[in-house]
């Protein structure tokens, strides 16, 4: 697909994620030269308010929101002429007529539509514009994260959309795949010979994916519990790098061949028994701690009341396939960490023979790349090598780590918003950082199997202290193996 959009909806538009995030974005692809002058955008969301109102909150939202140096007058007054509004009550179905109105011409040519809604709204607002000619053949429409909160809801939600929308007009969004460290697993794994022959069950001995986060609740109590670590992280974030990091290489970086492999590794995910998430699984709940020196309540006092939601998950999942065969992939993933981080593990195995050993060189540590996201974006490999001397005594080795850091390999370049790219694929018609409907359906079976096993066994989660790194089962559940969480 590679016509644009020439109208660009967004519902939501006075919601936290379009203050803090989209505007801000699409500001810096205008001033970056990176949209069509005559792309318009319409803000949309319940409360009603002109359009010099709607002006004013978004200029506050990029002053808030954007480095100053960023910020220019006339820059500004030029991107907010781009801007319209028009109220609408997608939970009461009402004010669609008055966005057909407001488009009046443009109806005839791509809109774009962009739900930063909650997930319940998908599908009737889908409808919505369908009922006013909205949905038009080249018109598309972009959905946030979560799709439903199983597999049955997620089917639902889809056919409710799909009805609308065609399925290569349906953009579904992970933010994390607008990460640039992200996408630099793709070169990574597929522009170096130096990897991707190692990137196996012969070279690899496990593979750790961390997403730990320091925050609690944060004004999320009404989404939040019941729903928990595992559907809120582990069903999109982590499934997504876990598949970018794992799939077969694909005869392109089309759209379509990539988001093929992602399906397939995807499908060769082990589902979970009762008894295996007994041994292979960890939930877990934060009790009052310390965080960065602060002291903080625990879950259920964030919450009010007790509660078997799981803000701690530490899983030991395996591919069924040749590549991956008996290579187990340790995710973890908690709120009140000791810190905020992101960052992927590769363990490789240890050379089959250490030739040093006779002239005193000791144990030869295994080769370890570790791949961080955020806050840094940079990737290490560590690697064994020779201390400085006369060997009188014996070679002296020493582990020795090669940093590759993004921002210092490209210091001139700005760091974008991931909502940056997502953004602009998606006005340019660009699927590839989207993820596909049976992706979603995949990573849900997957989750599901989990969840399922889960209230078998009747799993209440474990406490644990905020400020830590989880339950000590969490631990347990890798150093049973003779493996240690990177922290």
């Amino acid at each position: 697909m590679s016509v644009k959009v020439e109208t660009l909806v967004l519902f939501g538009a006075t919601g936290d994620l379009a203050q803090r995030m989209l505007f801000p974005s699409l500001y810096n692809l205008h001033v970056d030269g990176l949209l069509e002058e005559s792309l318009a955008i319409i803000g949309s969301g319940r409360t009603a308010m002109d359009r010099v109102e709607f002006h004013d909150q978004v200029r506050a939202a990029l002053a808030e929101h954007l480095p100053g140096d960023r910020l220019e007058t006339g820059a500004v007054d030029a991107f907010l002429a781009r801007l319209d509004y028009c109220a609408i009550d997608a939970k009461a179905g009402t004010g669609y007529d008055a966005l057909a109105a407001l488009l009046g011409e443009r109806m005839e040519r791509p809109i774009g539509v962009y739900l930063s809604t909650p997930p319940s709204m998908f599908g009737p607002i889908a409808q919505g514009l369908a009922s006013e000619g909205i949905a038009c053949a080249e018109c598309r429409i972009a959905m946030e994260k979560p799709i439903g909160h199983d597999l049955a809801s997620s089917r639902e939600v889809n056919e409710q959309v799909g009805s609308a929308f065609a399925e290569d007009h349906i953009f579904r969004i992970d933010h994390y795949l607008g990460k640039e460290t992200v996408q630099n697993l793709l070169a990574l794994r597929f522009a170096n010979m130096l990897f991707e022959p190692l990137w196996n069950a012969q070279a690899i001995d496990h593979v750790q994916i961390t997403v730990a986060e320091t925050v609690g609740l944060e004004g999320r109590v009404s989404y939040y519990d019941g729903v928990g670590a595992l559907k809120d992280m582990v069903q999109n974030h982590m499934l997504q790098l876990l598949a970018i990091i794992a799939m077969e290489p694909p005869s392109s970086v089309s759209a379509t061949a990539v988001r093929d492999e992602k399906v397939k590794l995807l499908r060769s995910l082990r589902r979970m028994t009762a008894e295996d998430v007994k041994a292979h699984s960890v939930k877990g709940q934060y009790s009052s701690g310390a965080v960065n020196g602060a002291a903080v309540a625990g879950y259920a006092d964030e919450l009010g009341d007790p509660s078997n939601t799981e803000t701690f998950v530490a899983l030991k999942a395996f591919i069924d396939n040749w590549r991956w065969k008996g290579v187990p992939f340790y995710l973890r993933t908690g709120k009140r960490m000791p810190q905020r981080k992101s960052e992927v593990l590769i363990q490789f195995k240890p050379v089959p023979h250490n030739i040093f050993a006779r002239v005193g060189a000791g144990k030869l540590d295994a080769n370890m790349m570790i791949i961080n996201l955020q806050p840094e974006e940079n990737i290490r490999v560590k690697v064994m090598a020779k201390q400085p001397g006369l060997d009188r005594d014996g070679v002296k080795l020493k582990e020795v780590t090669m940093d590759v850091s993004l921002s210092h390999s490209f210091a001139g370049e700005r760091r974008r918003i991931a909502y940056e790219r997502l953004l602009l694929d998606f006005i340019e018609g660009d699927q590839t950082l989207f993820v596909r409907r049976d992706e979603v359906e995949a990573q849900w079976q997957w989750i599901d199997s989990i969840r399922d096993a889960w209230a078998a066994v009747d799993m209440p989660p474990q406490t644990y202290t905020a400020g830590s790194w989880g339950p000590s089962s969490a631990i347990a559940l890798i150093e049973r193996d003779g493996a240690s969480w990177h922290d």
